[in-house]
């Protein structure tokens, strides 16, 4: 149940920019919108109701605790801070969850859409609460259909209640090792990115997504040393080049061995397996995404989440951009895109419109090109990643659940060729 009606609240709210755009003589960036055509469970929060909080103020203390949240809206729903952000959404948008443990985080990073099947693959949360996993376990890999949601939620009826639809899990080899990050399909294979366990190294690996889910590992190690802990991966578009990051989140939730190398970012070359640093300078590099042409990174810095040493809000939990080299592929010209609200931008995905989209701790956050924020899939909790599952649909990791949102927005394309 929604505390403030989404009509009504959005009424509201353009109202209100529509007034203070005609006082101030500066025109919003997106036509008028219909209010009667809005989404139920979009939520405005207009920027100037928050500017100025006073000296009673109820100030936040805790970006990973305290959610912003001011109209006390209950999740999930739309929260809107830039009226741009309706135009994603479209006016039919919904979100809902769609399967759900509460007991067991099995729905953390890695999300990989295989259109042939309409499947989503994802693993569970590798060392960290409720992922049942540690330095003697490994975490598991399993999949959706996005078949079965689609019948579960027509069989619900009108509305947007919750549906619960089951996951299947992937029996992989002992060479995938608490995978963390995943895309493509790449070749029709997934690309997986792992982040070892005890002395089994880290590896970038290809696994068939058909049963038997043959693996080829392609890379694990640097040199001869054993990367930290893998985390993501993307295919730089254009390209058949794979860039991952490296990050030490294995050794601070213990299941790997001290690090034996800086927080850094890769290029692979998938067919000659020559590996090299492209991006250094990280606290702890985490997500990893391109522009549509390929010539925009972006990396989050996640340095205020540091495992057992405990959240610290003065490191980082940035988005930078990069430009990328059009001949050697480093990354260059660093630059401050986003500043996360709450918790860290963890996992990154751009749409058909280089918007990006971050899970962060209160779900997912999207920012423009220009990097304003123009609103968030507030789901209540963490969101550690997500994917397009195609045009108009986006499926959100939540750790006990998985949400889908169905939206006016296009993907972008992850696979290759």
């Amino acid at each position: 149940m929604v505390a403030t009606s989404g009509i009504a609240a959005v009424t509201v709210g353009l109202a209100v920019w529509a007034h203070a755009a005609s006082e101030n003589q500066v025109q919003p960036k997106t036509t008028t919108v219909n209010a009667t055509s809005l989404p139920p469970q979009a939520v405005v929060v207009d920027p100037r109701s928050f500017a100025v909080l006073g000296n009673a103020g109820a100030f936040r203390e805790d970006a990973f605790a305290d959610l912003f949240n001011p109209t006390n809206t209950s999740p999930p729903f739309f929260q809107v801070f830039d009226p741009a952000f309706l135009r994603l959404l479209g006016p039919g948008a919904t979100v809902r969850a769609v399967a759900a443990n509460p007991t067991f985080a099995f729905a953390h990073e890695a999300p990989i859409w295989v259109s042939s099947t309409d499947e989503v693959f994802f693993a569970s949360n590798d060392g960290g609460a409720l992922g049942r996993s540690d330095i003697d376990h490994n975490n598991q890999v399993s999949k959706i259909s996005l078949r079965d949601v689609q019948a579960a939620i027509k069989a619900a009826g009108q509305g947007i209640a919750a549906v619960n639809v089951s996951v299947t899990k992937l029996d992989l080899p002992d060479t995938i090792q608490m995978t963390n990050g995943g895309t493509g399909p790449f070749f029709g294979n997934l690309i997986l990115v792992n982040s070892g366990r005890g002395p089994l190294p880290p590896s970038v690996a290809l696994v068939n997504p058909a049963p038997p889910h043959n693996t080829t590992v392609l890379l694990d190690n640097f040199f001869g040393r054993q990367f930290n802990s893998l985390n993501d991966v993307k295919i730089r578009p254009g390209t058949n080049t794979l860039f991952f990051t490296d990050v030490t989140y294995g050794f601070l939730n213990h299941f790997r061995p001290q690090p034996q190398l800086p927080n850094q970012v890769y290029r692979l070359d998938p067919e000659t397996r020559a590996v090299r640093v492209v991006a250094d300078g990280f606290d702890k590099c985490n997500g990893i995404a391109f522009s549509r042409d390929g010539r925009t990174a972006f990396i989050s810095d996640t340095g205020s989440n540091a495992g057992f040493l405990g959240n610290n809000q003065t490191h980082p939990a940035t988005i930078y951009a990069f430009d990328v080299d059009p001949k050697t592929e480093a990354f260059k010209n660093r630059r401050v895109f986003a500043y996360v609200d709450t918790g860290i931008a963890d996992g990154l995905q751009l749409d058909a419109e280089d918007n990006l989209y971050a899970g962060c701790g209160d779900g997912v956050h999207v920012w423009n090109p220009e990097g304003a924020l123009l609103g968030k899939f507030f789901v209540g909790a963490t969101s550690a990643n997500l994917v397009f599952a195609g045009d108009h649909r986006l499926v959100i990791m939540a750790e006990t659940a998985i949400y889908l949102a169905e939206l006016a927005a296009k993907a972008n394309k992850l696979s290759f060729p």
